[in-house]
């Protein structure tokens, strides 16, 4: 399978943009679908973006749409989401997962995850 590493979280402010990446290793990343989430304190984890392994095809959670963009580099076995217009109820520990199946990384349950990176936006 494959392992993940997130990178790129930090404070920032309201109105800020932000962009995660995730380092793929072990097998090819391109034949994986890959997906970002988050979890907040006290909350579920949610489900905010996904991508095809092509690259070609994405799917957003109604909360980040417009302002969130997924995207990958097959190349550099990377994963990114740019996230702009940071409100505080972005706050939350980000996650990035992996798998071969894009209906299961779209419904939280991939076979791979990264280990998070904190994004706490503050007002």
């Amino acid at each position: 399978q494959v392992q993940l590493v997130e990178s790129g979280g930090g404070l920032v402010q309201a109105g800020d943009s932000l962009r995660l990446s995730c380092a793929a290793s072990g097998r090819t990343f391109s034949s994986y679908a890959m997906g970002w989430f988050r979890q907040a304190p006290g909350k579920e984890r949610e489900f905010l973006a996904a991508i095809i392994r092509g690259g070609g095809s994405t799917r957003y959670a109604d909360s980040v749409k417009g302002r969130f963009t997924i995207s990958r580099d097959n190349t550099r076995n990377m994963g990114y989401l740019q996230m702009n217009n940071l409100k505080q109820e972005d706050t939350a520990v980000y996650y990035c997962a992996a798998d071969q199946s894009f209906q299961n990384v779209v419904v939280i349950y991939p076979g791979s995850w990264g280990q998070g990176t904190q994004v706490t936006v503050s007002s």
